[in-house]
């Protein structure tokens, strides 16, 4: 690190959900042993920063009870009373009591303990080092969290109300957007459900299974069993013979687009930063850098985001540059025009945008994941049979 005094940048920990899909407040689940937002502070605390804010809503008294009261030593401590609005009124909170001199706030999801102090510390120099209004951390081209805030963008944050965060405003300030590569795959790993806490709630235990965690999560693909041609490019090797279909994420719609893809006999590639090829089915390609460059070369590539908004906006751009058949977005409408919005804004061609599939499939009234895989699939098959007629030589009259 610099040196750099860091005494004008707080931090302002989001600790007020409902834990609505772990059914208990993930706040103090078990982590060794501390527990998930204990760890948390201890990693912010390491940083060194100017303020730390702490804002609780829903579990706040019971968060102060079975919390010893040092643990809250040195912190400002803010109840949400309205977290049931959202998140946007926790940042609302948070950043009402910072204090004036404060020129920039991190804004750190309690449930993500695994990000070291010195990632902080990195984001902050980034910030210092450059004339940003939003800093926001990368691993290998995913974007993650947490998101640092110039003071001059403190005004729309608190204008912001619903259930969105920070990124609702990087559409306004893509000059100001400063992205930051780290070698912390702790900003991509949070605690959303039981399977989350599962699998990682052995983190932190010791170096020989942190070390087996983050081989787990950051693998690069090699030579799969059963399958001939490598995940990613090499010199010499044909590309496959089947139309190439990439899937960004490991959602509900892609596992049901992998496995309908594969049915129908397309090259199937999973992008996802956090997947191991044990977790795929057999034959399916991975990649767990959000970098296409490094996908087979074929005439057919079909790309469909499917991440939920982690990785959107990348990966949609992804697909632009490497000329792909198809790009579909699994995304409501006002989502997607954000993001086509963003995009324009940065100077893709308004041809290439409106090719972008959004929302992404045929309008057959598709409601579960597997029906939205299907109405994708028929929508990408329908495009490939055009294409096939447009290439073949007309037939005689």
């Amino acid at each position: 690190m610099t040196g750099k005094n860091n005494s004008r940048v707080a931090a302002i920990i989001l600790a007020a959900g409902k834990s609505t899909r772990m059914g208990e407040p993930k706040q103090l689940l078990r982590l060794g042993e501390s527990t998930v937002l204990g760890q948390t502070l201890k990693n912010i605390r390491g940083a060194g920063l100017g303020e730390i804010v702490l804002v609780l809503g829903s579990f706040a008294e019971t968060i102060r009870q079975q919390f010893p009261s040092s643990s809250f030593e040195g912190l400002k401590l803010v109840v949400n009373q309205a977290y049931s609005q959202g998140m946007a009124s926790s940042l609302r909170e948070g950043l009402s009591v910072l204090h004036p001199q404060i020129d920039a706030a991190l804004i750190v999801l309690a449930d993500q303990p695994f990000i070291r102090p010195e990632t902080f510390l990195q984001i902050v120099d980034q910030y210092r080092r450059s004339d940003a209004q939003i800093v926001i951390p990368t691993y290998k081209g995913f974007r993650g969290n947490p998101v640092l805030l110039d003071r001059s963008v403190f005004p729309e944050i608190m204008a912001l109300t619903g259930d969105i965060g920070c990124r609702a405003i990087f559409g306004s300030h893509l000059e100001g957007i400063v992205k930051v590569e780290v070698k912390d795959v702790g900003i991509l790993l949070d605690i959303d459900n039981q399977a989350d806490y599962e699998r990682l709630q052995s983190f932190g235990k010791s170096k020989q299974e942190n070390a087996a965690l983050i081989q787990a999560a950051t693998s690069e693909a090699g030579v799969f069993p059963g399958l001939k041609e490598p995940a990613l490019k090499e010199p010499g090797v044909a590309p496959p013979k089947n139309a190439e279909l990439v899937i960004v994420g490991w959602e509900p719609v892609a596992i049901s687009l992998v496995n309908l893809g594969k049915l129908l006999n397309f090259a199937v590639t999973v992008v996802d930063p956090l997947l191991e090829i044990g977790d795929l089915p057999p034959g399916v390609r991975l990649l767990n850098t959000l970098d296409f460059s490094l996908l087979p070369e074929t005439s057919e590539k079909y790309v469909v985001v499917a991440s939920r908004g982690r990785f959107d906006e990348e990966a949609v751009e992804q697909a632009l540059h490497t000329e792909s058949a198809y790009v579909g977005l699994v995304a409501n409408k006002k989502r997607g025009q954000e993001i086509l919005s963003s995009l324009a804004r940065r100077g893709e061609p308004a041809g290439k945008l409106a090719a972008v599939r959004v929302p992404a499939g045929v309008d057959i009234g598709a409601e579960t994941p597997e029906e939205i895989a299907l109405s994708i699939l028929a929508e990408i098959v329908s495009r490939r049979t055009a294409k096939r007629r447009e290439s073949s030589p007309k037939s005689a009259s």
